[in-house]
């Protein structure tokens, strides 16, 4: 229960005292002014706390607004303040005056007050008899319920979402808030379903991909009314937000291990290549997005071309539909996946998978080429944010720290990062199967790497380094698993993707929270990706030579696999549970 104080007397007639009531408010009147500090000794100290002018009239979700929010140490609205525990220290003690008296002195002492925008609803003081009754008919004109409801649904979702789940999931997110549900519990159901279709579509009987396909649908509904929940019901936290991103990367991979699976099965079709090739193209595209964001931290608005011509689109309201769909947001790739699972077979869903996820990649990846040569240089902020996401470990800082006197020009960061990956890539792919020649083009890429990394990343094109290595280093793994053409091969590189994708988004989400990137310690525990990439170069070279030991290549695989899962998942756990991270809900684009 929480404490809200009433700095005079209620006035006639008002629903103020039960507004707070339903809002879970222990409501306590100052009779006058020298009792406002009174009760406000005798709150508990891990309580929530709110000062209310009593002559405040409002709709009751601008009251939670301001009063609820997880995410804000203190929020406010005229006749209205709302505090954490946290901010309640930096209160005067001899408090006597009203919420704003109290908003005053803790923006003083450095408390950030947010202060939510109402759109329709109302929040007022009113100064006389007159001006009440006028508030008093505007908020009856509004309906509290109707705006809670639009406001629960994400302000930048795909056309799918938006037009297909969203009209009836808030609704769903309503239901489970009236009964007491919580988001976690609705995104833990989400992926219970996914998990569900993924078996499904692992029989390999037609029924089970029509199932499946049904499911991954009903999944999806539950994972956008686990967002919609949260806004509903502000009930954000830290865990929900790590649970609702990892979730939706889980169910999705496990997703396309239970299509290659059922391909197997059912069809004797083998298309685990196609399968990593998938999650290969989404982890890489999701960089993009995530290291072009990271590099454009505490910049201001940009005058770029491209900049400009999409604010003119954004003119034409097709337009805007239209360029969300293009970008095959996880709305629309999923029910193009549950589709095509019901209708064709896995090897027609992967391939029309890649061909979309590939012309998605195009597109975005051009428009922010084209934005990026007309930015400033980026922050050093910016510029760390970008190293942490490249995931470089020992052999690359020694590379960088050798080769930091090295004059680079500009753009050569991604161009030496290109080049390194490309080299491994081809070697990986050309040289004779076990031949030692991928070991020497894995010292390449990392001497590629430290070069990349030898000056601070800051300019215009450097965040192209995240997703260049993250294809350097999945692509290695799948060419090399590919080329043994030996059952268990793949399955085994799928694990190990899968552990390594894992722990990429990990450390997206974590500077995406505001938390920094994940512990020095963990990435150099893991190896880095280059450090990864030579390891499995070895492990190729040892065991795919002509001795037939490819059993010793797929146990490699697989105890890496293991190994990085398990090294990762504890750290991350500990991490997101713990009180380092905020209370934060993703309001992004649709990944």
């Amino acid at each position: 229960m929480s404490t809200a104080i009433l700095t005079g007397p209620p006035v006639a007639g008002s629903s103020l005292e039960t507004d707070l009531r339903s809002l879970g408010f222990d409501v306590r009147v100052a009779s006058r002014p020298a009792e406002v500090s009174t009760h406000l000794a005798a709150a508990a100290a891990n309580e929530r706390l709110a000062l209310i002018d009593p002559r405040f009239v409002g709709h009751t979700h601008a009251l939670r607004l301001a009063l609820k929010d997880p995410r804000f140490e203190a929020g406010a609205l005229p006749g209205v303040l709302g505090v954490t525990p946290e901010a309640r220290r930096a209160l005067p003690p001899d408090l006597t005056g009203g919420p704003q008296e109290a908003a005053t002195a803790l923006e003083a002492a450095g408390v950030e007050i947010h202060r939510p925008e109402l759109g329709t609803l109302v929040a007022t003081v009113p100064a006389d008899e007159t001006a009440r009754k006028e508030a008093e008919a505007a908020v009856a004109a509004v309906d509290d319920e109707a705006v809670r409801l639009r406001s629960a649904v994400k302000s930048r979702d795909g056309f799918f979402t938006t037009f297909c789940v969203s009209p009836y999931s808030r609704y769903l997110a309503r239901w489970c808030a009236r009964r007491g549900l919580t988001p976690n519990q609705v995104t833990t159901a989400s992926l219970l379903t996914a998990l569900i279709a993924a078996g499904c579509a692992a029989t390999g009987e037609r029924w089970g991909f029509v199932t499946a396909g049904v499911l991954l649908i009903a999944s999806f509904v539950l994972d956008a009314t686990d967002g919609q929940l949260a806004r509903y019901d502000l009930q954000y936290s830290k865990l929900g937000a790590w649970l609702d991103a990892t979730f939706d990367r889980a169910k999705e991979y496990a997703y396309y291990a239970g299509l290659a699976l059922g391909a197997a099965r059912g069809s004797h079709d083998d298309v685990w290549a196609l399968a990593l090739g998938a999650m290969l193209l989404m982890t890489a595209r999701h960089t993009v997005d995530f290291s072009f964001n990271e590099a454009a931290r505490d910049e201001g608005a940009t005058t770029s071309r491209t900049a400009a011509l999409s604010s003119r689109l954004d003119s034409a309201g097709w337009t805007v539909w239209a360029r969300r769909m293009i970008v095959l947001p996880i709305g629309e790739r999923w029910a193009l996946i549950a589709v095509l699972t019901a209708a064709t077979t896995p090897r027609i869903t992967f391939l029309v998978l890649l061909v979309a996820g590939t012309l998605a990649a195009c597109y975005t990846t051009a428009g922010r080429l084209l934005r990026s040569l007309h930015r400033r240089a980026r922050t050093d902020r910016a510029a760390e944010g970008v190293r942490a996401l490249t995931d470089s470990g020992p052999l690359a800082e020694l590379g960088a720290r050798l080769l930091r006197p090295l004059p680079l020009p500009p753009a050569a960061a991604p161009a030496v990062a290109f080049l390194g990956g490309a080299v491994i890539l081809a070697t990986a792919w050309a040289a004779p199967l076990g031949s030692p020649w991928p070991v020497p083009a894995a010292v390449v890429y990392a001497l590629c790497a430290g070069v990349a990394l030898a000056r601070p990343l800051k300019g215009p094109v450097d965040w192209l380094l995240p997703p260049f290595f993250r294809i350097a280093e999945y692509g290695t793994i799948l060419v090399l698993a590919a080329r043994t053409e030996t059952d268990g091969a793949l399955p085994a590189a799928f694990g190990l993707v899968a552990a390594l994708a894992y722990h990429h988004y990990d450390t997206v989400y974590r500077i995406r929270g505001g938390t920094g990137a994940p512990p020095h310690w963990l990435v150099r525990a893991v190896g880095g990706h280059e450090g990864r990439t030579l390891l499995v170069t070895v492990a190729a070279a040892l065991w795919l030579g002509g001795g037939g030991r490819t059993q010793g290549f797929i146990f490699a695989l697989t105890t890496l696999a293991v190994v990085i899962a398990a090294v990762v998942l504890v750290e991350s756990i500990r991490f997101w549970v713990s009180s380092q991270a905020p209370a934060v809900h993703d309001e992004g684009e649709p990944a």
